[in-house]
């Protein structure tokens, strides 16, 4: 092994002091009987310590200092049935073996993931009252939608091939199955907060989960409140206003994640465009009467038939924008997203997001062609509002609607390519 300077040493010592008095002050709060602050601190240092040794003694150096620190706990856990403690618990002394071997951990690994790992632990701990909250809303309902989770990204997932099975080198069963998992993993984050919430949820917050569910399943919903009376049309109108705002936000989220390098250029156009939206959520707002328009009932974005559904969707606007690509050029491009975003925009978002990572396509056309599909989308909405809401919230939203429209058109045409 590499011998461990004296500043490495330092810094990486002084670091596990500190993260072993940040989880002894929270164990220290909870009253906990076999560790406090100073015994957090002092098995923190102790693992760091023992992993210097190893590196010049040898790997058993760390295994018996590992296997000193759990006797000691279990003689303390013995101590305490001893004393009459009937459940004793173990949160503390896992914490304990958890710390000595971060403290070895922050000695020979990766600082960054060792001090994210020793941070997350005081959290854990901590937050252990809303966690419990937490798991006592959730019904088994909301259990399924965890666990279907779990299998799509842990079990079906890693199984999945990673290559290619086209003429045109992009359908990938690997890479389109993790653009499920995010966009599924997108509407989970919402479908948790929403449970959390409830009928809490406020008129903005009720737009900004819904956009995070999804936004047209959001319109449907509120158009047909407003027009069997479940509420004024003016709520029905914000909440879909701000629903679609958030869609440049999933937009944004779903290019950093698949093209990081096209964010430079994809970026301050689509910021441009939320912060447009935004603006006309706000005015919105502002002309609203007083009152409020509770969620309605969300579905659960989980569903295996939802997620087989959106990779095939995927799949298919992926080899069409690779196929538009190489025969039409970025101008076949703009038609498919016209088509696909009337459904979605998040398949678009992704497979153009694909080509741009790949060097196919410029970032310049990608913000382009999913700013056209964004379009189609809103006037789907708006066809949705009028069509399910009625004239009254048709009325409401065109305006604002057509303003925003109008602001992507002159983007696309307007901005200046870098």
């Amino acid at each position: 092994m590499q011998e461990l300077s004296l500043e490495h040493l330092v810094v990486r010592i002084g670091i596990a002091l500190g993260l072993g008095l940040l989880v002894g002050l929270q164990r220290e709060r909870s009253d906990a009987t076999i560790a406090g602050l100073r015994t957090f601190a002092l098995v923190t240092v102790f693992g760091g310590i023992a992993a210097v040794l190893s590196v010049e003694f040898g790997g058993w150096v760390l295994a018996a200092a590992f296997l000193t620190v759990a006797t000691m706990v279990v003689m303390g856990n013995v101590a305490k049935l001893r004393a009459g403690f009937r459940d004793p618990g173990i949160t503390t002394e896992v914490a304990v073996l958890l710390m000595f071997g971060l403290g070895a951990f922050l000695v020979i690994g990766p600082l960054e993931l060792g001090i994210a790992a020793g941070g997350t632990v005081a959290v854990l701990l901590h937050a252990k009252d809303r966690l419990q909250r937490l798991v006592d809303h959730m019904g088994d309902q909301d259990v399924t939608a965890i666990m279907r989770f779990v299998l799509l990204t842990l079990v079906i997932l890693p199984v999945l091939p990673d290559r290619t099975f086209d003429p045109l080198g992009v359908l990938n069963p690997r890479q389109i199955w993790l653009m499920v998992v995010l966009i599924v993993g997108i509407g989970l984050g919402g479908y948790v907060t929403y449970k959390l919430l409830g009928d809490r949820a406020g008129t903005a917050l009720a737009g900004l989960l819904g956009g995070m569910i999804s936004s047209t399943a959001t319109t449907v919903s509120y158009a047909r409140r407003s027009r069997f009376g479940d509420g004024p049309s003016e709520f029905a109108a914000v909440i879909i206003l701000i629903a679609s705002s958030v869609v440049f936000v999933r937009v944004l989220v779903e290019i950093a994640v698949v093209a990081p390098g096209s964010l430079s250029v994809a970026a301050p156009p689509l910021l441009l465009l939320l912060a447009g939206f935004v603006f006309l959520s706000v005015v919105a707002w502002s002309r609203r009467h007083a009152g409020a328009l509770g969620m309605p009932e969300q579905g659960n974005p989980t569903e295996l038939s939802s997620a087989l559904a959106f990779g095939g969707l995927y799949g298919v606007i992926l080899l069409a924008t690779a196929a538009g690509q190489e025969w039409f050029g970025s101008e076949g491009l703009y038609l498919i997203a016209l088509i696909s975003g009337l459904a979605n925009t998040d398949a678009i978002t992704l497979s153009t997001a694909h080509l741009t990572q790949e060097g196919r396509l410029e970032p310049s056309t990608l913000w382009r062609v999913v700013t056209v599909a964004v379009i189609s989308n809103l006037l789907f909405k708006l066809g949705i509002a009028r069509f399910l809401g009625g004239r009254m919230l048709f009325r409401r939203l065109l305006p604002f609607y057509a303003a925003g429209i109008l602001g992507a058109i002159v983007l696309i045409v307007g901005w200046p390519d870098r």
